[in-house]
């Protein structure tokens, strides 16, 4: 918890708050398939808040870099993890496939960095890029030493996972009612075209 980390939770409990009661709602629909992904691989699940962060919980989510879907994949990494993208098909809006290409991916990333914060960096900014970090300060491997030398979009979007994990515990405390989608996980169903 720090400054950053706090501007935030102000951010997401005031500004965004009417956004923030959806986004809540949305999580009894996502949650369960995110939390099986990450037992399945045996990540932390509070790694389920990353699509918070990444799209608002939309599937249909595209960037202004043109990264797409709940988890954000740029066409090369949704590539690298065999995700198909063509005229008729981009499988980073499907929500297993893309959970598990995302699973991969930060399984990858905690090998290379074994820094859940650096892990939550290099997602968003590339491993790259944290690696290029990590060298121009003499080998630092904590975010917090690495700071002067990360990007600023990594140096924002680490306290923004931070935060929206807390308002998506504590959203009672800020006053944050849940607007629940029109379905639920257990009424959805899957149909083979």
């Amino acid at each position: 918890y720090d400054k950053e980390v706090r501007k935030y939770i102000e951010i997401f409990t005031h500004t965004r708050k009417k956004e923030f009661e959806k986004i809540i709602g949305l999580g009894d629909l996502y949650f369960p398939v995110f939390e099986e992904y990450l037992d399945k691989y045996d990540l932390p699940f509070e790694l389920k808040y990353l699509p918070v962060v990444e799209s608002s919980l939309n599937p249909l989510a595209v960037s202004k870099s043109g990264a797409v879907g709940l988890w954000q994949f740029l066409y090369r990494a949704g590539d690298l993890f065999d995700l198909e993208m063509n005229s008729f098909i981009d499988e980073r809006k499907d929500i297993y496939k893309s959970t598990d290409a995302a699973c991969r991916y930060l399984k990858y990333l905690n090998t290379i960095f074994n820094d859940w914060q650096l892990v939550l960096a290099a997602y968003n900014s590339g491993p790259g890029e944290i690696r290029d970090a990590i060298q121009k300060s003499g080998g630092k491997i904590n975010f917090d030493e690495l700071k002067p030398y990360l990007p600023s979009q990594a140096l924002k979007y680490v306290p923004a996972f931070m935060a929206a994990n807390y308002v998506m515990k504590y959203h009672e405390e800020h006053g944050i009612k849940p607007q629940l989608p029109p379905v639920d996980y257990q009424s959805l169903d899957t149909i083979f075209i």
